[in-house]
């Protein structure tokens, strides 16, 4: 391990004497300067898995940091920043010379190099600091493309295939396109992973020939190409995919050719010249691969002992760029370099990426007094002007994407160069990588993120959300917070969980002494149905203004919550009692049958007039038990029910003619489903868990038949 740092207030001070508890020398290390653009390092013997961090100030002294930003590399040249709950945030550092501060990073990080760059200090001392670095060993085989070679493994076929499949790697790269990962299963059907235009695509093509269609699935992540090590795992359970790259995850459904399908070969680093052609990149990766493992089995190792087929020109080593970027962390930054021309021409190349659609990129002086040359972007273009005593004698405008010797990459302002040249002026430079604001977006509930070099954006408009993040619901939560505002009546947005998941609802608001909350649904007319063989069953569907999970949602939250069920019948027995297997049954929200009909207890196998003894036939526990041949009484047969977990009734199954209403009503919620059936000998009510409507069965013993519907005014009470 060895301490380097940008400068020293002496030999006594030096980077040397910066191992935490040390005392000799001058007791830690403090700079030439006390400012901004001062940095301490450790270099491990090779890369480690870095788990936490210990800082001391300077032995005996009031020298002592404050605040500082972690950064790590693992070259010592191209550095990325450490990143707290997915943004760049300093580190509080001590308080005094000689008591250590640890910090146990939440993720740990794969560098040999570890640097700590000073924001702020004890303002009655200078920069003073010792420093630690705790971490593991950890394993690192690698593998290295040069864009035209690849790797090509072939599992098994003796091993009887698992129904979960995981491939994982961590790759870097300074090219911005090219395929990881090329899938092939025995019938012909291919899964892509490839990198493009600094994302990547993962994308299905079936059958195999020129006629094979590519399909992309899904994309992730961005600005992949900044030559640090990105992880990305691909998870199938059958046909469930998780793909994730670094710590974002997408799932997503493989089509069911592909749910008990067997991958016959993967090729790594790109594939063939033909495979190609159907890609987005149409080239082969080029940068580095490691720890690529298929079903826990290493590829790499399985390359090196030449039991994987190579072709082209692989390394079994990491190969770094020489170019270093540097980020220009504010408007005020740039960088100053000697330059005398040694003849009548100069060639100038850099490659840039930013957010900004106005910046200057470039100025010197021609020779022989031409004049000055000013490269910049103006309207998300490059343009060149050549400015002389005053005049203009050359305006260039070209398309951002292409311009000579010049690229864009499109991320906060950086300019990857090499100069054979020392810095005359350095400001506020940075060499670390450039940071996207937006992925992954940090707009919530679906709004559009924008980003400029220094913020981002949230575009909230149509989302129901605002705030700097669209995280605050513009929404009240219940019709009873609409009431307290003096709304009246109406049809009103309701967002029941504030800023959580549940999108808002279009709901409408009975309002009165309460407030109630009016949920419909679109089958309201006569509804008739085709004669039944007594095996199939007829299904209707009845769709809600609300989803499953406001619905549910509303059930928890509510003070107090029934619905109502009441049927009219005739010769149709119910619930057979009172010694009879029942005819019917309801199920509840949570999927278990119940023989009990709203008003009477759960278990009792009872309507109302059952438990309150005053059916028409006492001998029977429900009316329409007595088989009678007239309908029953609306009004002796009205049902409520009151458990939780029982609302939300999913499906009534074998009633014989009756005439039902269904209604969910709350404190907070009244949900209305309201039918009269005439003559069926079967009725069935289900509500898929995963979608928004309500499945009305019927079976028929007559020919014939329709339904009806109440009055609204005639159920609310």
């Amino acid at each position: 391990v060895s301490f380097t740092s940008s400068s020293e207030l002496s030999n006594s001070h030096g980077p040397g004497f910066a191992k935490l508890n040390r005392r000799d020398g001058a007791g830690g290390w403090s700079p030439l300067d006390s400012n901004k653009y001062q940095w301490l390092e450790i270099k491990l013997e090779q890369r480690t898995e870095i788990t936490a961090i210990a800082t001391q100030g300077r032995y005996g002294s009031s020298d002592w940091v404050t605040r500082y930003f972690l950064m790590f590399s693992d070259t010592g040249h191209n550095w990325r920043p450490y990143r707290q709950e997915d943004s760049i945030g300093a580190f509080s550092g001590n308080s005094n010379a000689d008591s250590v501060v640890m910090y146990k990073l939440q993720q740990p990080v794969i560098a040999q190099y570890v640097r700590i760059l000073p924001l702020d200090w004890n303002p009655n001392g200078r920069i003073g600091l010792r420093l630690e670095a705790y971490g593991c060993q950890y394993k690192s085989d690698v593998v290295g493309f040069d864009g035209s070679a690849h790797l090509l493994f072939r599992p098994d076929p003796s091993v009887t295939p698992a129904n979960r499949d995981v491939l994982s790697m961590n790759f870097k790269t300074l090219l911005n396109s090219g395929t990881l990962v090329h899938m092939e299963e025995r019938s012909g059907h291919t899964l892509t992973l490839e990198l493009f235009r600094g994302k990547l695509l993962l994308q299905l093509r079936k059958g195999r020939g020129s006629s094979a269609d590519f399909h992309p699935l899904v994309s992730l992540g961005s600005l992949l190409d900044d030559q640090h090590w990105h992880h990305v795992s691909v998870e199938r359970v059958r046909g469930l995919v998780n793909f994730t790259v670094d710590k974002n995850t997408q799932q997503f459904q493989l089509p069911e050719s592909w749910s008990h399908s067997e991958i016959n070969e993967i090729s790594f680093g790109g594939t063939s010249a033909a495979g190609l052609q159907k890609s987005h990149s149409r080239r082969n990766f080029h940068g580095c691969l490691e720890n690529v493992l298929y079903n826990d089995i290493s590829v790499i190792e399985r390359a090196e002992e030449k039991q994987v087929s190579i072709t082209g020109n692989v390394s079994f080593t990491c190969t770094e760029s020489i170019d270093v970027p540097v980020t220009f962390a504010s408007p005020g930054s740039f960088l100053a370099l000697p330059w005398v021309s040694g003849g009548e021409s100069v060639s100038v190349a850099l490659q840039f990426r930013t957010w900004n659609k106005a910046g200057l990129l470039m100025t010197f002086d021609l020779q022989h007094n031409a004049g000055t040359l000013w490269l910049y972007l103006s309207e998300a273009r490059v343009r060149l002007q050549i400015h002389k005593t005053g005049r203009l004698m050359t305006d260039i405008t070209a398309v951002i994407l292409n311009c000579n010797n010049i690229s864009t990459f499109f991320s906060f302002y950086c300019i990857s160069y090499q100069i054979n040249a020392a810095l005359v002026s350095r400001r506020d430079k940075k060499t670390h990588t450039c940071e996207h604001e937006c992925s992954p977006s940090r707009c919530e509930h679906g709004g559009r993120c924008s980003q400029s070099w220094s913020t981002f954006h949230c575009n909230c408009s149509a989302t129901g959300y605002g705030g700097a993040t669209c995280h605050s619901s513009i929404y009240e939560a219940s019709c009873e917070a609409y009431k307290h505002k003096g709304n009246t009546s109406g049809f009103y947005y309701i967002d029941v969980d504030g800023s959580g998941p549940i999108k808002p609802q279009l709901i409408y608001c009975n309002i009165s002494d309460k407030a109630w909350m009016v949920i419909q649904h679109n089958n309201t007319e006569l509804t008739k149905l085709k004669v039944s063989s007594g095996i199939n069953q007829h299904l209707a569907h009845f769709n809600y203004s609300a989803d499953v999970e406001q619905i549910q949602a509303i059930i928890t939250q509510a003070e107090y919550c029934e619905q109502e069920l009441s049927y009219h019948c005739k010769k149709s027995r119910l619930l057979n009692t009172p010694d009879g297997a029942p005819f019917s049954w309801w199920v509840g929200q949570s999927g278990e049958a119940h023989m009990y009909w709203g008003g009477a207890v759960p278990g009792s196998q009872q309507c109302a007039c059952g438990l309150q003894e005053n059916c028409v036939h006492p001998e029977h526990f429900c009316n329409c038990d007595a088989d009678s041949k007239e309908w029953c009484d609306t009004h002796s047969c009205p049902a409520h029910i009151t458990t939780p977990n029982h609302i939300r009734i999913r499906q009534y199954v074998d009633l014989k003619e009756i005439k039902p209403t269904f209604m969910f009503l709350c404190i907070v919620a009244f949900i209305p489903s309201k039918f009269i059936i005439n003559a069926w000998r079967c009725l069935c009510f289900s509500n898929s868990m995963n979608q928004s409507h309500l499945n009305f069965r019927c079976k028929n013993s007559i020919r014939t038949g329709q339904f009806d519907s109440f009055p609204r005014t005639s159920l609310i009470k």
